[in-house]
């Protein structure tokens, strides 16, 4: 009876605390913005819950890819992929973040620290995590392989991290470009990406398009800032643009080159996002039109307290969410493993496994929760402004030393790579760039978001 009666009382203090910000949350504040923030991130993790199916069949774990067992699912990451939510949101909010920066004269190395420390701070712990258990698992001589395909699930999703830092990173520059020339600098960056996707395709040469992780996202990112700035202003014009991107999409994916997925598989000789194609602007257009016609009737529901008080709190620990929600998909997974597959002998694909899909999703929430709760203080920290501020040229220097460190862990896991040590190397890089920015200094922890 006491730790229900515990478990009751801490979500009281949670949600009371919840509704204590929502109500002082100036009225001029977008908080539809800060909704399809948690939104974008919560269809993500369902969808990487759902996209990873295991089968423990005569002792064995056989691990499959839902795109693999069932193709017809491919069609559904036109809803689930949603990073380019994020990063048009991401978009908006840098853009009144260096609207208020010169406003109050804040330099860009004072700038680029405080959007640094809440994106790398958080993600540090989940790095130094694997690092200790993978190095404890290796030790107890868990195999090999195994433990690279679990770290490589657990981490994969922080790819987006990557690029996103170097995002930040030219945000100031891509904002004074968006101000100078509107609309003709977006299209300068997709026409940046097409190019890069013709010489993909017509000329088959594809390192150049690897440029377009900076093109595509770039773009897109963008599209926030004109979000920000009231240029996209009439529900018409925005359902014309939607539909615009939808019927491209569609094109592009009917007659053209591109796979159906919006997300990479392993069975797949051929991404969409790896590197990024101009699907995805198309995608993105479509996000952007729909979600942006429904602005002022979610603007006016988010008016009301228990709603927005609900936006508040997940957006307080969405991060922390994002981050370790693959991690605790593969302890999960890993645990019933161990314990003789309970839970996991459904063969994927059947009517029953997809019944199951409910309370596993559910268990995993659960899970999850408390984890994220645990963490989330992380993800309030705030720099401390006592301290002055790396120069920006060693920011930059250990932005990029973190997005390779990223990238590389996403990409091999730990375990993996060409030569043994890489996933060593990777996490010094991150943990080195984290020092270089000067993101291992005591982070002061705020009361609230």
């Amino acid at each position: 009876m006491v730790i229900p009666f515990f478990r009751r009382y801490l979500a009281m203090q949670i949600w009371t605390r919840a509704l204590e910000i929502a109500a002082q949350t100036p009225p001029q504040r977008n908080r539809y913005v800060d909704f399809l923030r948690a939104v974008s991130i919560l269809v993500v993790v369902l969808g990487h819950w759902l996209i990873t199916t295991v089968h423990h069949v005569d002792g064995a774990l056989s691990v499959a890819h839902l795109f693999d067992v069932e193709p017809w699912t491919r069609w559904l990451t036109w809803l689930f992929q949603v990073m380019p939510v994020f990063f048009i949101v991401g978009g908006y909010s840098n853009a009144i973040s260096l609207e208020s920066a010169k406003r109050k004269n804040v330099g860009y190395a004072d700038w680029l620290s405080g959007r640094l420390h809440r994106l790398i701070v958080p993600l540090l712990a989940l790095i130094l995590f694997w690092l200790v258990l993978a190095l404890g698992l290796r030790g107890l001589g868990v195999d090999r392989e195994m433990l690279r395909y679990a770290s490589q699930l657990a981490l994969i999703p922080t790819w987006f991290l990557a690029i996103y830092v170097m995002v930040v990173v030219l945000a100031p520059l891509m904002y004074r470009f968006w101000r100078r020339m509107g609309f003709a600098s977006f299209w300068f960056l997709v026409l940046l990406a097409v190019s890069m996707d013709l010489v993909y395709f017509v000329a088959d040469l594809h390192w150049p398009a690897w440029s377009n992780y900076f093109w595509v996202w770039l773009a897109i990112h963008m599209l926030g800032f004109a979000w920000r700035d009231g240029r996209c202003a009439g529900a018409a014009r925005l359902l014309i643009v939607a539909l615009l991107g939808l019927v491209t999409l569609w094109l592009l994916v009917r007659f053209g080159p591109y796979p159906l997925a919006m997300v990479g598989s392993p069975g797949q000789a051929l991404s969409n996002n790896t590197p990024p194609k101009v699907t995805l602007l198309a995608l993105a257009f479509f996000q952007f039109g729909l979600l942006l016609a429904l602005e002022r009737p979610m603007r006016a529901a988010l008016g009301k307290l228990r709603f927005w008080a609900a936006t508040v709190l997940v957006n307080g620990i969405i991060m922390s969410i994002y981050l370790w929600h693959a991690t605790l998909n593969v302890l999960l997974i890993a645990l019933l493993y161990y314990t003789g597959g309970a839970g996991l002998g459904l063969e994927p694909g059947t009517a029953a496994w997809w019944w199951s899909r409910l309370p596993w999703l559910l268990a995993l929430a659960v899970l999850l929760l408390p984890v994220a709760l645990l963490v989330a203080p992380l993800e309030g920290s705030a720099r401390d402004s006592s301290v002055a501020a790396r120069a920006a040229a060693w920011q930059i220097v250990g932005a990029i030393m973190i997005g390779l460190g990223i990238a590389t862990l996403a990409l091999f896991g730990f375990g993996g790579g060409p030569v043994r040590g890489v996933d060593l190397g990777a996490t010094a890089l991150v943990v080195g760039g984290a020092a270089v920015c000067g993101l291992l200094r005591y982070p002061r922890i705020r009361s609230g978001k």
